[in-house]
């Protein structure tokens, strides 16, 4: 379906391979035009029976913004696809795109405007006429009376010409209140790289031409940021760069997927990732033949974080960071990538800053195999200013509190099932005279609205995308209705433009739906590398977009030529904190966001809910992972029902015997727990968020939700957890060889994994 060999996106983000000159991929990914991939803006007059026909569209599970193919039949979505020309999927797709046809026909969405009336408290149907003029006289009232700002727009982390197109909205109805909340975004990465860079945006980590990997805590091959573009880089590496082939090192508390299929898997205290980097970083100026003009600034800097400083504290031994530092050092293309719980303790932003700040050392920046910056993203730049902090989040809870917000509309975000019970968000939005809900499914924020106006999934609507991390050059894809509108529903942009106008903003809302405003936004793109080509050619252009799913410039973002001013003398990582006395509350508790249901947001889906978990091969529930020697010691075995207790609240949950997680931390998973999401995901399982104490990184505001402590006590009831494996155990196999740094056998505590567990 493509001219493009996915190794030249790969080349077009590496230093020797970006040109001087913009160019457009789509140019290149449309050389072989495919007879069924035609954009929907001219769909065949009837159907064929028999006859599939494929659409390039975006993937808006999630945020990766990986580009699809759906064939459909007779009219009907049947499959997904990832594209193989778009530079972020490069026709690869993960299990929650896949399950994108269980979005679309889900039994539980939302198939027209609801509303309560005076005395009722259920949903009633109403049309889309009655809904719309009672939201946008309400609307019409506030800002005409100069109460704009009483209008609240909570929306889930969209980009792009949506993410435009709500901004002047809010902006129009006098209202600085448009907030984005996505439990999942990388906040203290993005502060990180600022810090460090100057940079908003994500960088790109070219994983595929990287020879020596270490990441501290980033589940880059299930969760994190964007798992399908960092598994086909994983593959690549593995493969063999310039012969030789890559090396994946993990460090974390709890082995995760990434860390099952590194070659090394090392366990370290929790928060303690930022040192171990900073011990790494004290080798390369001081052994490994750093002789940057900056020198003897980090030289000075790093003096407090040798190998041997940090080892008690970490839980490495000083010969093992030691190991790792040479190996990191010696090695042609070293890259360091940092996320997960390691950024989301009370340290999280000194930790990642730590880790990044390794690239600079080694001097990948910009390179094949480094770190290369993003430039900005062709549209919608400052929404990523708008994402809200936990901090936001209370402080908008507040303002609905005290009558300041009089109207708030909801898009898509669940904030009520993704923040701790501590921050009282039900009880707030429950104090809000008029809550909306645009989102297609009822869950735990929107079934709090007394209005509802349901939108299109993602596989009926026009949009695009213009995601982040990138590729290392500005990319974008055109995302168009695969399918007609199965319900009386409306894509949101349209519900958006239809408010402005009904709202008296038609003078500066002149389109008449979201196709139209997304083509007038795209001849500013087609404008970028086409000036002066007229009407005629963004026609061309613009069905070409919708044909290939793929835009982009092969230019690459820039590469810092020094890093901040000030930010050597302050690099430094704190030892984290922790809610709670140890002495009364003796676990770490270590949530993870779930390889399958995602923060909670694909437990609606029941394929997702069927698919085993990676690690434990558990469907359909929810556990608690406790070390072999933890459970003994609690004479606790698999199946025992125990109560995880914190200082704001408690859970209960089945014990599942794990033994590569550290004794002294409990792991659990995001995802299950929902009250109010379908048939498939309320009353499944339970929610560790819900206990989760509002412990804040202390450079962001952020939650620091991998900071509460917890204590375990047994209720006395089992359970036969739901598995579709059978024992985790070798059974006297030795499939698992264990061996400790010095090359000795370890004492038990982290065995039955099937990886070299190499142990300090």
């Amino acid at each position: 379906m493509s001219g493009i060999d996915r190794r030249d996106f790969l080349k077009l983000a590496g230093a020797g391979g970006a040109g001087a000159g913009a160019g457009f991929v789509i140019r290149e990914s449309i050389k072989h035009p495919v007879e069924h991939l035609v954009p929907y803006s001219t769909p065949p007059e009837e159907f064929s029976p028999g006859i599939a026909t494929w659409y390039n569209t975006v993937c808006s599970v999630c945020s990766s913004g990986c580009g699809i193919s759906v064939r459909t039949r007779e009219g009907r979505a049947k499959k997904i696809e990832g594209n193989p020309a778009h530079p972020v999927s490069q026709g690869s797709l993960c299990a929650h795109g896949q399950a994108g046809l269980q979005v679309l026909y889900n039994p539980d969405r939302l198939t027209g405007p609801m509303a309560r009336t005076a005395g009722n408290e259920d949903l009633l149907p109403i049309t889309w006429e009655e809904g719309t003029s009672q939201l946008a006289a309400r609307l019409s009232a506030l800002r005409e009376s100069g109460q704009g700002d009483s209008i609240c727009f909570l929306t889930e982390g969209v980009d792009g010409h949506l993410a435009a197109l709500y901004e002047r909205f809010m902006a129009q109805l006098g209202s600085s209140r448009l907030v984005h909340y996505d439990f999942t975004r990388p906040r203290t990465l993005y502060s990180a790289i600022e810090k460090l860079f100057g940079e908003s945006q994500l960088p790109y980590y070219d994983l595929g031409n990287a020879d020596y990997v270490v990441s501290f805590g980033a589940d880059y091959l299930s969760t994190w940021i964007s798992p399908v573009q960092h598994s086909l880089g994983f593959g690549n590496s593995r493969k063999g760069v310039n012969g030789v082939r890559g090396r994946f090192v993990q460090i974390e508390p709890r082995m995760s997927v990434s860390g099952a299929s590194a070659d090394e898997w090392f366990a370290a205290n929790p928060g303690t990732e930022g040192m171990i980097a900073l011990a790494i970083a004290n080798y390369i100026v001081n052994e490994g033949g750093y002789q940057g003009d900056d020198r003897d600034a980090w030289v000075l800097a790093l003096q407090p974080y040798s190998p041997a400083s940090v080892s008690q504290e970490t839980g490495l031994s000083s010969e093992t960071i030691l190991r790792i530092a040479e190996s990191f050092a010696g090695s042609q293309s070293s890259l360091a990538i940092g996320g997960g719980s390691a950024g989301n303790h009370t340290n999280g932003v000194a930790t990642l800053v730590a880790v990044n700040a390794l690239n600079y050392l080694v001097g990948n920046l910009g390179n094949e195999g480094g770190l290369v910056l993003n430039p900005e993203p062709a549209v919608g730049a400052g929404a990523s200013t708008l994402q809200a902090t936990y901090t936001d989040m209370i402080e908008l809870a507040e303002a609905a509190r005290n009558g300041s917000i009089q109207v708030l509309i909801l898009s898509g975000t669940n904030p009520v099932f993704n923040l701790p019970d501590v921050a009282g968000f039900r009880e707030a939005i429950e104090q809000i005279p008029l809550v909306v809900s645009l989102s297609s499914f009822v869950d735990e924020t929107s079934s709090l609205a007394s209005l509802v106006l349901p939108s299109h999934t993602y596989l009926e609507s026009w949009g695009d995308s213009f995601p982040e991390p990138g590729v290392g050059f500005s990319i974008g894809a055109i995302s168009q209705p695969v399918v007609s509108p199965l319900f009386n529903t409306r894509a949101t942009g349209d519900i958006i433009l239809g408010l402005a106008q009904k709202s008296g903003l038609s003078a500066t809302f002149p389109w008449s739906d979201m196709e139209e405003y997304l083509k007038e936004g795209w001849q500013e793109i087609y404008a970028r590398g086409n000036a002066g080509d007229g009407t005629e050619g963004f026609e061309s252009f613009w069905n070409d977009v919708v044909r290939a799913g793929v835009w982009g410039e092969t230019v690459r973002g820039s590469v810092p030529v020094s890093l901040s001013e000030g930010v050597i003398e302050s690099i430094g990582v704190a030892s984290p904190e922790f809610s709670g006395s140890s002495a009364n509350y003796p676990f770490i508790l270590h949530p993870y966001i779930s390889n399958t249901l995602d923060d909670g947001r694909g437990a609606n889906l029941p394929w997702m809910q069927e698919l085993p978990d990676p690690l434990t091969s558990i469907v359909y529930g929810s556990w608690v992972e406790l070390n072999p020697q933890t459970a003994s010691d609690l004479n606790l075995e698999e199946g025992d029902v125990v109560e995880i207790e914190s200082p704001h609240g408690q859970v209960t949950a089945p014990v599942f015997v794990y033994p590569a997680i550290m004794p002294n931390v409990i792991g659990m998973p995001i995802g299950q727990g929902h009250t109010d999401y379908g048939r498939y995901a309320s009353g499944r399982g339970t929610n560790p968020i819900k206990i989760l104490s509002p412990q804040l990184e202390v450079e962001t505001g952020d939650l620091a939700w991998a900071a509460t402590r917890v204590a375990i006590t047994p209720t006395g009831r089992r359970v036969e957890i739901v598995k579709t494996g059978g024992v985790s155990r070798e059974l006297g196999r030795e499939i698992v060889q264990k061996v400790s740094a010095d090359g000795a056998n370890p004492a038990a505590g982290l065995s039955s994994i099937p990886v070299k567990v190499v142990q300090s």
